[in-house]
């Protein structure tokens, strides 16, 4: 019993190191096959407020999505020698890499969803060091080893979503003067 537990820890530390070590580390290498994660996930969580709109496209093809979830299922795999001697800790292994899916699809397909249940995660993509807050399911490894820096709620936070707010305002200000400039030789013709 006591197995399941140090399961969900493992897995958790795993989290923590596979994705500031490979999936930082060797991603931001644009080369290297861990370069979804940082090139393509990351830059689209900035772009859409949290949102990666790549989460509805479907499964199969070689896309960000598709390279997190074979990575999941490698992973899942891997442990599954150890279940005839550790069932527990096994099952808590599968349980935290379905639960890892799950939640990490859902925070980046739902963000306010994300910044109630999952307000590090958010913090990781949104906040000012995209290098801390390494957890996605839980922050024990962050909060054990130092890297959880909270942004959501904070001050900057407030200014830098004013200041995002004011840059999409502008930008959409200056698509509709371009549009109504040039309807307005269209309508001088008619």
């Amino acid at each position: 019993m006591l197995g399941f537990p140090l399961g969900l820890l493992y897995a958790n530390v795993g989290e923590w190191l596979i994705h500031k070590h490979w999936l930082h580390g060797l991603g931001r290498k644009k080369d290297s096959f861990w370069a979804f994660h940082w090139h393509e996930h990351h830059r689209a969580c900035r772009t859409h407020e949290h949102v990666d709109p790549h989460y509805a496209r479907p499964l199969l093809g070689v896309h960000a999505q598709s390279k997190e979830a074979g990575g999941l299922l490698l992973a899942a795999l891997v442990h599954a020698p150890l279940f005839p001697v550790a069932p527990f800790f096994t099952s808590a292994v599968w349980f935290s890499i379905a639960n890892y899916y799950r939640v990490h699809k859902k925070a980046h397909v739902d963000p306010e969803w994300a910044k109630v249940h999952l307000p590090w995660h958010y913090d990781h993509h949104m906040g000012p060091n995209q290098h801390a807050n390494w957890c996605v399911t839980y922050p024990w490894a962050d909060w054990l080893l130092g890297t959880r820096e909270p942004y959501l709620g904070t001050a900057k936070a407030e200014r830098d979503l004013a200041r995002r707010k004011e840059r999409l305002a502008r930008a959409v200000g200056e698509v509709l003067a371009r549009s109504e400039a040039s309807a307005a030789p269209a309508a001088a013709a008619a």
